[in-house]
């Protein structure tokens, strides 16, 4: 378990990794107008995980197809609205402000309306593994 001083400097790296430049940062457009660019990615404590900040835009009308992520999801919406579609939940509106986190392997999927949206996603997921997997229906 991380105490609060470690705690508190992964937030700070987080935070400062998010607002440098993308300088050899890792981007790829996914099908459908989503463009995912990894601005920094980092051992988590330990070998299993890995921590990966990762800026999001998303065309408008665009929809995420249903996948998952083998570890936590914590989103923020920076600009834009969407709804999001996690199971086991009511869809809900996602608007710039508000954040929310997906638990591991849970499927998901959002539908944009007719404005772009951008996130800022911290991803601490299994080492090896792909970031995300398509899930069925």
């Amino acid at each position: 378990m991380l105490s609060r001083r470690e705690f508190s400097a992964c937030a700070i790296c987080a935070a400062t990794g998010f607002a440098a430049s993308a300088v050899g940062a890792t981007e790829a457009r996914a099908a459908g107008g989503i463009k995912r660019t990894v601005l920094h990615k980092i051992d988590f404590p330990g070998d299993k995980y890995v921590t990966v900040l990762v800026a999001v835009d998303i065309d408008p009308g665009a929809t995420v197809a249903r996948h998952t992520h083998p570890g936590v999801e914590s989103a923020y919406c920076l600009e834009g609205t969407f709804d999001l579609s996690v199971k086991g939940e009511p869809t809900r509106t996602v608007k710039a402000g508000d954040g929310f986190q997906i638990p591991p392997f849970t499927p998901h999927s959002a539908r944009n309306g007719d404005k772009p949206v951008k996130l800022a996603i911290t991803y601490v997921v299994e080492k090896d593994k792909p970031l995300a997997s398509p899930a069925p229906e």
